[in-house]
């Protein structure tokens, strides 16, 4: 492909999805019990909820260096398109552009460009198929960074929570809500503003209603769905991944339906149970 597509670990890919985007994923470092880890394919995700569920403080994660970025950047594609995470969530975008002033600084007349995908995880990756399937369609530089912004623009981001410990233990949650919580089975369900940043959608009490409720905002909050592709990303979750995809496709008509297994990041901030989807 005369295009490169670079993204930073939050992007999810599932074997397929690798295979075929050819994502350059630049990975985060996750600090945990102790630990330095870095988020690549090496990293074994049920040992870092080992360490997550053992660890009092919660783990921390860094974005990569501008250099990271550059380096990223080299090769002899005619062109680099870079996805990162929520310019709100994480200093990753900001990398990204430095290193992109660095190239060009350098001399290199390669087009780059770097999408703030005002999301995470799953649409990350979504925003990377869309990236790819313009680039087959021979869509111009400038005409994919339109398409693309737009996309990024009507994109929806939605996560259950299973579990509110490392907020609690983060500080962003009380220990006397997150124990109530517990107690009386209270699940978050989270999305974007629209604007990058994270807000409290609902909180509903039971975990079958919640899952229910889930299922029922993708109706209310989406436009044209059978023109979309929905995208459903899990920590170590795959039956209730499967069983949200069969509860939707039940209501509403989708273009395509993906799964992905959460990496690292995704993982520190979704914890294990844990479900993003985007469209």
């Amino acid at each position: 492909m005369s295009y490169k597509i670079v993204a930073d670990s939050g992007c999810d890919l599932n074997p397929e999805l690798a295979e075929t985007l050819q994502v350059h994923r630049v990975p985060l470092t996750i600090y945990v019990g102790g630990q330095e880890l870095r988020d690549d394919d090496n990293l074994q995700i049920p040992e870092l909820l080992r360490l997550m569920r053992e660890s009092a403080e919660a783990p921390r994660t860094a974005c990569p260096s501008p250099h990271d970025f550059y380096e990223a950047y080299q090769g002899d594609h005619r062109g680099v398109f870079v996805v990162t995470l929520s310019s709100k969530l994480s200093g990753t975008f900001e990398s990204a552009v430095l290193a992109k002033q660095m190239l060009l600084e350098s001399g290199s007349d390669k087009f780059i460009h770097v999408f703030d995908s005002q999301s995470a995880s799953i649409g990350e990756t979504l925003v990377s198929c869309k990236i790819f399937e313009l680039v087959k369609q021979n869509c111009h530089d400038l005409e994919i960074v339109e398409k693309v912004t737009q996309y990024i623009k009507e994109m929806k981001t939605f996560f259950l929570l299973e579990s509110l410990d490392h907020l609690v233990k983060s500080g962003r949650v009380s220990k006397v809500v997150g124990k109530l919580a517990s107690v009386l089975s209270v699940k978050l369900i989270m999305g974007d503003d629209g604007d990058g940043s994270i807000r409290l959608v609902e909180k509903v009490r039971g975990a079958q209603k919640a899952f229910r409720r889930f299922v029922e905002i993708i109706g209310e909050q989406g436009e044209r769905l059978e023109e979309k592709v929905l995208g459903i990303a899990h920590c170590n979750a795959l039956e209730r991944a499967e069983e949200f995809k069969r509860e939707v496709l039940k209501r509403f008509k989708f273009k395509d339906v993906i799964i992905v297994e959460m990496s690292g990041l995704s993982s520190v901030y979704a914890d294990e149970g844990g479900i993003v989807v985007a469209f």
